[in-house]
């Protein structure tokens, strides 16, 4: 079978492209742009084409070498260019969840499925990490890039698929998990969940499908030396993942050969990640997440000898800002500064006003350290002045921020 991809190389599509041609599918794809995933897709040789989208390339390899199935991304919709060429071409086109969920049962796999508002990627990556460290048969698909291994890969041998299972658009909602680890539960996505109660409910549900769950942890995060209380904690639930699967291998696995193999995790793309020395970037745009973030900073910078912990947030999503913006009170408790950044926007309601960076701060329990800023030269030099001051720099963001601090500052 022949799969298209449309935006194949970011973190989503990335790594089940990747799985799909390991599992000997022919695999091609287009994105706008180069995502995180890109040197990964030309390494293993998927043609890919980086551009318009607007159906031609589509067109070009269903005539050449024929195209099956058609995968989209939640942010292409019906009247998109290439959807409108799928639908002409008569091809079967869904979003990832429906190949993901074929692929599990195809290849006869058991997925361990790790859900959660926070903690998600990391906690998927360590167990990920672990099981190949102890050389368990598995295969995986995690939302980052991996500086140990490739983002998405699938083995022959595979019994488990560890499968990080995305709420958005109710993704995770497809499976039917053998082993489903939960990590912590706070509304999020309103635009997909219109009620609090009914993204608890989505979780309920998911759990109700999965054989088994895991919610709490039977060893202390105390176990674990890593920095941060909230990455101690999903070590905790990455040790229970890789027991339960050692366990249904019949490998007998001590439990502190994978606490010391969970203490060396090497991380993992945009999850407090170091890009250079004393200079960090996270994926975090959630109050919650953020203030586990800005905790594990703290931690890192009096481990390093550093003065304090300079904050630079940029908001994801201004729908997702009018639900949460009264959260944020006591998120950046323990940075020494804060430059707030004007949201990102993506997928909005236009009938809800564009928040300002001001109206975020006043909020803040401490305000005064707090000021609006701009990706602009202005806030570089800042930035600069504090790391050569020996503070460091933390930059929280699901948008562009990333970019403009790997250009700048790596």
């Amino acid at each position: 079978m022949n799969i298209y991809i449309a935006g194949i190389s970011g973190t989503g599509m990335g790594p089940l492209a990747l799985m799909a041609k390991r599992a000997g599918f022919k695999v091609f794809g287009s994105d706008k742009a180069e995502g995180a995933v890109a040197p990964e897709l030309y390494k293993e040789e998927i043609p890919i084409e980086i551009g318009e989208q607007d159906g031609k390339f589509l067109t070009k390899c269903f005539e050449a070498e024929g195209v099956d199935w058609f995968i989209h991304t939640s942010a292409m919709g019906p009247e998109a260019p290439e959807v409108l060429t799928a639908k002409k071409l008569g091809l079967k086109i869904s979003k990832r969840d429906e190949l993901i969920a074929y692929l599990v049962n195809k290849l006869g796999l058991k997925m361990v499925a790790v859900a959660g508002t926070h903690g998600k990627t990391t906690t998927t990556a360590m167990i990920t990490w672990a099981a190949l460290e102890l050389g368990l048969p598995v295969s995986y698909l995690v939302g980052s890039t991996l500086p140990f291994a490739e983002a998405g890969s699938y083995q022959e041998d595979s019994e488990f698929l560890i499968y990080e299972a995305d709420e958005y658009d109710r993704n995770f909602l497809k499976f039917y998990p053998w082993l489903a680890v939960v990590t912590t539960i706070s509304y999020d996505h309103p635009d997909i969940y219109p009620t609090k109660e009914d993204y608890e409910a989505a979780f309920m549900r998911f759990m109700s499908q999965s054989e088994r769950v895991i919610r709490e942890p039977s060893v202390s995060a105390t176990a674990f030396a890593l920095a941060g209380e909230k990455r101690r904690y999903d070590a905790a639930l990455a040790l229970e993942a890789v027991k339960a699967m050692a366990e249904e291998v019949g490998r007998e696995v001590a439990e502190t050969e994978i606490i010391e193999l969970l203490n060396q995790f090497p991380g993992v793309g945009r999850r407090f990640e170091r890009i250079a020395p004393g200079v960090y970037s996270d994926y975090g745009h959630h109050p919650e997440e953020i203030a586990a973030t800005v905790e594990m900073a703290v931690e890192e910078a009096e481990r390093l000898g550093l003065r304090g912990v300079v904050a630079i947030y940029e908001p994801h999503q201004n729908t997702r800002q009018h639900e949460v913006k009264n959260g944020y009170r006591k998120s950046f408790e323990g940075a020494s500064r804060i430059f707030w950044l004007p949201t990102y926007l993506t997928r909005e309601d236009p009938t809800l006003p564009v928040l300002k960076p001001v109206e975020f701060i006043a909020r803040l329990s401490n305000a005064s350290l707090a000021e609006p800023a701009e990706m602009d030269a202005k806030l570089l030099e800042k930035l600069r002045q504090y790391l050569a001051d020996g503070y460091l720099l933390l930059f929280m963001s699901a948008g562009p921020l990333d970019g403009w601090v790997r250009q700048n500052l790596s």
